[in-house]
């Protein structure tokens, strides 16, 4: 079981969702997507959040409003969490999550410690949790299944962008040769065809006795 929750609609169209246990936690950790950011209480047993970016959107960029939202979600379903106050909340983009063969069930660490950040959470709002849990959908989702119709989707564009390059660089290749060729006056213009004013004058014709041979 999976539970999703909407954000602040008037801050942007945002998805939050975490697992029922920690068993389906692991297949959160394993299943996820590069644009999920995960929140969890600072050194105390949670819930694993999960916030879902929009596409180009970076950590650093989530508006205030959400952040908070997540961490008070995060907060109202931690045992000790939710009973005390000034606790910390950490989040970090999923690809950092870190797990190892010997981590117990639901227990993950970071690859890299530089790529966490850390809110503090004075106190559980329940203005906002409420308004969160009203919001709540109850799902069975084919996690897996999901992650391949994303990857599938990736390659795809991943395709359709180098297949947009190569055509560019055609293009590009075909006027680079069109604008040597109109430098060049290829087929245009041949010296050895060109008759000078010394030419005119080595013959010993006028420019009109000339022009009347041409004709």
């Amino acid at each position: 079981m999976v539970y999703y929750f909407r954000a602040r609609p008037e801050i942007g169209d945002y998805t939050i969702y975490m697992g029922l246990d920690k068993h389906e936690n692991e297949d959160l950790i394993r299943y996820g997507f590069p644009e999920d950011i995960w929140f969890h209480v600072d050194k105390l047993s949670s819930a694993h959040v999960y916030l879902r970016l929009h596409k180009g959107e970076t950590m650093d960029r989530i508006p205030h409003e959400i952040v908070e939202d997540c961490a008070q979600l995060v907060k109202a379903n931690s045992i000790q969490g939710n009973k005390i106050n000034n606790i910390d909340v950490v989040y970090t983009p999923w690809a950092n999550l870190k797990k190892t063969p010997s981590m117990d069930v639901g227990q993950v660490g970071f690859h890299n410690s530089k790529l966490v950040r850390t809110i503090r959470v004075e106190k559980r709002i329940n203005e906002i949790v409420n308004r969160l849990n009203k919001t709540k959908v109850e799902r069975r989702p084919d996690l897996k299944a999901e992650k391949e119709q994303y990857n599938a989707a990736e390659r795809a564009e991943r395709k359709a962008q180098l297949r947009e390059k190569k055509r560019r660089e055609e293009m590009e290749r075909a006027e680079k040769e069109r604008l040597a060729d109109v430098r060049s006056y290829r087929g245009l213009m041949v010296s050895d065809r060109m008759t000078s004013n010394k030419d005119i004058a080595a013959t010993g014709k006028s420019l009109q006795e000339l022009e009347d041979d041409f004709m």
